[in-house]
């Protein structure tokens, strides 16, 4: 599968390879075949399993709980091999550069096209699918060396919102 495709679905139903807000760790590595860091801090208050470009965070509990998931899409200009090494393993491939207006044509088209909210991030702007807990960075800033390319995608991320009671 192409990243687009993958990340249109992403964007649009809040799952990343079947996974969402409140998998279990044991879900994650049922769902995910690559090699992965963990880093659980000083009091292992929280778990981030690192997949290189890919991240899941876990709060603790009876079983580690994921709260978010981050596409780190920037981290592949410099290390495309991780890119590789997950289109060989998940069968997604993904580019070293994603154009917004490209991934944002792709999701008009989506008949389940969530309504974004646009947000100025200080060099960023963040397009957040509050339907699907989904947010979408982009690069509003010419980098120096061409990188980062201005409406370049740098990540898309699923993150845990926190409810009324």
């Amino acid at each position: 599968m192409q990243a687009i495709p993958f990340l249109v679905s992403f964007i649009t139903t809040g799952r990343l390879h079947g996974l969402g807000i409140g998998s279990t760790l044991t879900q994650v590595d049922e769902a995910i075949h690559c090699t992965f860091f963990d880093d659980s801090g000083d009091e292992g208050l929280y778990l981030r399993r690192d997949y290189g470009f890919v991240e899941f965070s876990f709060n603790p509990g009876r079983e580690w709980v994921m709260t978010g998931a981050s596409i780190e899409l920037h981290r592949l200009v410099s290390g495309h091999e991780m890119a590789e090494k997950w289109r060989e393993r998940m069968n997604v491939d993904f580019p070293s550069h994603l154009s917004w207006d490209d991934l944002h044509d792709a999701l008009s088209r989506d008949p389940w096209f969530p309504h974004l909210t646009v947000k100025d991030q200080g060099g960023f702007l963040e397009y957040r699918a509050a339907a699907t807990d989904v947010s979408v960075i982009v690069n509003d800033d010419d980098g120096e060396h061409g990188w980062p390319r201005q409406g370049d995608v740098w990540s898309v991320s699923l993150w845990s919102a926190e409810r009324a009671l």
